[in-house]
Order: C-alpha cells, then sequence, then structure tokens
C-alpha cells in the first residue's frame, strides 16, 4: 500500500509526538519529518517536500507567510492546517495563503485521517463545525468554489437542496422525487448537520451561499 509522505510542524512536543503516533499507526502514512516553527514549515516544505505538511498555526515566526512560501516554491506539497484557533478569519488568512485543510484540534483522529487524504488527492477541506461560514466569507472564487465542494451531499440530498430552494414544502418535495415525506425529513436532519444549521431557514441561507459557488446541477 502506497504511504503519503508526511511533515508535522507543532512547538508542543507532546502534540508532535501523539500526531506521529496517530498517523503511522494508521499505516497510511510515513512521517519524513517534523519541525517546531514556521522556519520549520519552510524548509520542510521547500527541501524535503512532502506531500503532505500538517502546521499548527501558532507556532513561532510568521506562519501565514510560511504557508505561502512553501505553496509558491513546492507545488508537490500540500499544507493542512492544525490548530484550535476557532475564528473564521484565522481559516480564511490560512486559505488564502495556500493551506488546502483546515482542521480543529479537538477532531477526532478520523477526521484528522480524512482532511490529509482529501487534501492529498487535491480536494479542499474545512472543519466541518464552520464550513459554510468560511465559504460565505472567502472572498477569492476560486477558493470559495473549492471550499464548497468540501461540503459535500450526497446527489439525493442534493436534489432535496434545489427543491428546497424553490420553496418546496417537504411534501412537495415527497411527491416531486416519489419518496415518502418521512423519508425527507430524515434527509433533512442530515442535511442541516452538513450545513452545521439549526433549522431549515438556516438551512435555505446555507444552500443559497453553496449555489453561489458551485453548479448543483450537474446531478439532476
Amino acid at each position: 500500500m502506497r504511504q503519503i509522505s508526511v511533515g508535522l510542524v507543532d512547538d508542543h512536543p507532546l502534540m508532535l509526538e501523539a500526531l506521529a503516533s496517530l498517523l503511522t499507526r494508521t499505516q497510511k502514512f510515513d512521517i519524513v519529518a517534523t519541525g517546531v516553527s514556521a522556519r520549520d514549515v519552510v524548509d520542510i516544505g521547500v527541501q524535503i517536500r512532502p506531500q503532505i505538511l500538517v502546521v499548527d498555526l501558532n507556532i513561532p515566526g510568521d506562519v501565514f507567510e510560511a504557508i505561502a512560501a512553501v505553496t509558491t516554491r513546492s507545488s508537490s506539497t500540500r499544507i493542512v492546517a492544525f490548530t484550535a484557533l476557532v475564528g473564521v478569519e484565522s481559516a480564511i488568512r490560512a486559505l488564502d495563503s495556500g493551506a488546502s485543510g483546515y482542521v480543529l484540534k479537538g477532531c477526532s483522529s478520523q477526521e484528522l485521517v480524512e482532511a490529509i487524504a482529501c487534501v492529498e488527492a487535491g480536494e479542499t477541506y474545512i472543519a466541518r463545525k464552520f464550513a459554510t461560514r468560511v465559504i460565505a466569507a472567502l472572498r477569492d472564487s476560486s477558493l470559495r468554489r473549492k471550499a464548497a465542494e468540501a461540503v459535500n451531499l450526497s446527489m439525493r440530498e442534493e436534489q432535496i437542496v434545489r427543491l428546497l430552494l424553490k420553496g418546496k414544502t417537504n411534501k412537495e418535495i415527497a411527491l416531486t422525487i416519489r419518496i415518502s415525506e418521512k423519508t425527507v425529513k430524515h434527509y433533512m436532519t442530515i442535511i442541516m448537520q452538513k450545513l452545521h444549521v439549526r433549522n431549515r431557514l438556516e438551512a435555505v441561507i446555507a444552500a443559497q451561499k453553496l449555489a453561489e459557488t458551485r453548479t448543483i446541477e450537474a446531478h439532476t
């Protein structure tokens, strides 16, 4: 099985050790370098060029400048920001600087592994907790498109979202796509979880933001 080469940069020794141990145990990753500062981010990214560089944003030095330097000088290395910073602005700065992923330190090990795999495959990954808020705040249209793609809806869920945007009720959606109203309610619950919204109105608003940045008609 081909392993993904990974570099880790975090100025907390225990976190660095835990990350290395976690990723190594999966047998999917080969830890090729570790570091503790923004300078190390550049050195590892430019000289060693791992496929993925997992970077804590709260390390000594200008980490955003370091991310930009790596993505400019080493096109083969993609960066996943792994941080305790939960603000949307931090995520936007990281993505604007060139990071392809933004994961929170409070996430599950499964989500971190999924994020690294997605980024290595050329996708953008944003922490599920605030993906739609980040999409709305991003100014760069290409980044918005990539971020929107990180919100993965199934074909059926996208079909329901399109009808939701047309103002259809659950009963009307059920009749249109020939499923039960109970099943529509089940899908609505899943959609709201994926969009991280609390009710139908917020789901419509979040769906509108997604629709502005990507074409979901492809699955019609």
